[in-house]
């Protein structure tokens, strides 16, 4: 049976294949003495623990992500709702169905998958309170699942463990935590290191789906080697094998994770029931009236061209007329925006499929005028420094930027920055930056009023947006494409909080 709906699946139309599998032994309802509410009825205002912020924090800027069909896909009700779910019911099963079903899955798996209340608390996490995002992740795994597995397979690991980014991540490709880890596996800047993921100041390999699923696989199969215990191993991918290692220690030396639970960090605490109950609502996501949202471009509507020259993303945009944002989102290992390539070493372009085309036929004329343009910008350079006679020191001061200072002596922020060697656009009080000035002649004149000019064409909106419930400093920054650091400095934030209806300013 399990082949044949994978064969059904296979044959389906694009219109129609995101599809869940369901289990015949629980496809009568009546026999589960099963309770249904409407969203309508349903509290979808209940506050998470804070076990379950960081969960629900990944979920939440999964909404974000914008490459999603805006409707759900038409379901085949004799195949794939067996249940006759209407749209709006949210089913909920008891205690005894939920360790039935678990156990069922336990059996097909070497990770001791278990039922708690701990568990049923994450459950009704993913199949109630989020419900939208779920039908997005269910969509997404469509996307990143045949991939994993392969990984996984390689590596001799549970095919299982897959659900585990989900959990980290939401399958959100260009997800990033307040901790500092980064895409679908959630890696830090050293843990990731250590695994082989390159971090230089133009890319972050963490980024890069195929070389994170690889660098997770034998992150996983190395703390299998220390622990041989799947939980222990979740704790310790979660919170770092130190932190598993003191909670052992306390608990009287016992390798258990349920034994060591009290001693494990909050957010770890629940990781492991996270983890159990997304692997229970992916297999039995029908039984709780939950379908793949499609997730449209991101599923088969991109291609991967090679780049072999130093190419940036304005460039490319200018070039083939691909979005920024479709560059970005789809690039997210390019922090910087460029892409430095080289004949010895291509670098990897993902893009919607028929810029990749056009980015192919065009390849030659993009590579030449990335060369004039580095030319151009070397003469103008040294233009500058010809119409520059003597430089004074300026000490920023609260509330300055670079853009306010550059206005004050009539100079292009990109000038400030070269005079400096700024990486970025950030400055801090008390931050002394040197700045050049033309001796009065004629032609510095004209360096001035051309400057000026740039200024003013430069000159950036401002709009106004309204925090609602659940947004996060990281989704609203993604919504804008904006950093968070350019949010906080738009509205003199210190801290990453923001509370609900707060007026936000974001500039373009």
């Amino acid at each position: 049976m399990k082949y044949l709906r994978l064969i059904v699946l296979m044959l389906l139309p694009m219109s129609g294949l995101f599809a869940q599998n369901y289990d015949p032994e629980f496809s009568n309802p009546d026999s589960l003495n099963y309770v249904a509410d409407t969203l309508d009825n349903y509290d979808t205002d209940v506050v998470g623990s804070e076990e379950q912020s960081a969960m629900m924090e990944m979920l939440d800027m999964i909404s974000n992500i914008t490459y999603f069909r805006d409707v759900y896909l038409d379901i085949d009700s004799s195949l794939w709702n067996p249940y006759g779910w209407a749209s709006y019911d949210v089913p909920t099963y008891p205690d005894s169905i939920y360790e039935q079903r678990i156990r069922a899955l336990a059996r097909e798996t070497t990770i001791p998958l278990t039922f708690n209340s701990k568990v049923k608390s994450y459950i009704d996490l993913y199949a109630c309170r989020r419900r939208e995002q779920c039908s997005r992740m269910l969509g997404l795994s469509y996307v990143y699942f045949p991939m994993f597995e392969e990984y996984l397979s390689k590596y001799n690991l549970p095919l299982e463990l897959k659900y585990l980014a989900m959990v980290e991540s939401a399958l959100n490709p260009v997800a990033g935590s307040r901790a500092g880890a980064k895409g679908l596996w959630q890696f830090m800047y050293e843990t990731g290191k250590n695994y082989g993921l390159r971090q230089t100041t133009l890319y972050d390999d963490r980024y890069d789906p195929v070389k994170e699923t690889e660098a997770a696989c034998q992150f996983l199969q190395s703390l299998y080697a220390r622990y041989g215990d799947w939980f222990l191993v979740l704790a310790a991918y979660n919170s770092g094998p130190g932190t598993v290692n003191k909670a052992i220690v306390r608990a009287g030396g016992v390798r258990n994770y349920w034994a060591i639970w009290p001693y494990l960090p909050r957010e770890t605490r629940g990781y492991v029931p996270a983890f159990i109950a997304v692997t229970y609502v992916m297999n039995f996501a029908s039984a709780h009236n939950l379908y793949p949202l499609n997730p449209g471009l991101l599923m088969h509507g991109t291609d991967t061209v090679k780049v072999r020259e130093y190419i940036s993303y304005n460039l490319v945009s200018q070039c083939i007329g691909v979005p920024m944002r479709d560059l970005e989102f789809f690039n997210p290992q390019y922090t910087k925006k460029i892409i430095p390539g080289t004949p010895e070493k291509q670098h990897t372009l993902r893009l919607p499929m028929k810029y990749a085309l056009r980015f192919v036929q065009l390849e030659d004329s993009i590579y030449n005028l990335a060369k004039q343009a580095d030319l151009r910008h070397k003469v103008i350079e040294q233009q500058i420094k010809k119409e520059t006679s003597g430089s004074i020191t300026h000490t920023v001061k609260r509330g300055e930027s670079l853009g306010s200072i550059a206005k004050k002596y009539h100079v292009l922020v990109s000038s400030i920055k070269k005079w400096n060697k700024l990486k970025g656009d950030v400055v801090h009080p008390g931050q002394r930056l040197v700045i050049y000035r033309s001796g009065g002649s004629s032609s510095s004149s004209s360096v001035s009023k051309s400057s000026s000019s740039s200024q003013s064409k430069s000159t950036t909106t401002t709009r106004t947006h309204t925090v609602k419930k659940g947004e996060t400093l990281s989704s609203i920054a993604n919504k804008y494409g904006c950093t968070v650091a350019q949010l906080k400095q738009w509205n003199n934030l210190k801290g990453n909080t923001v509370v609900v209806n707060q007026k936000l300013k974001i500039k373009k």
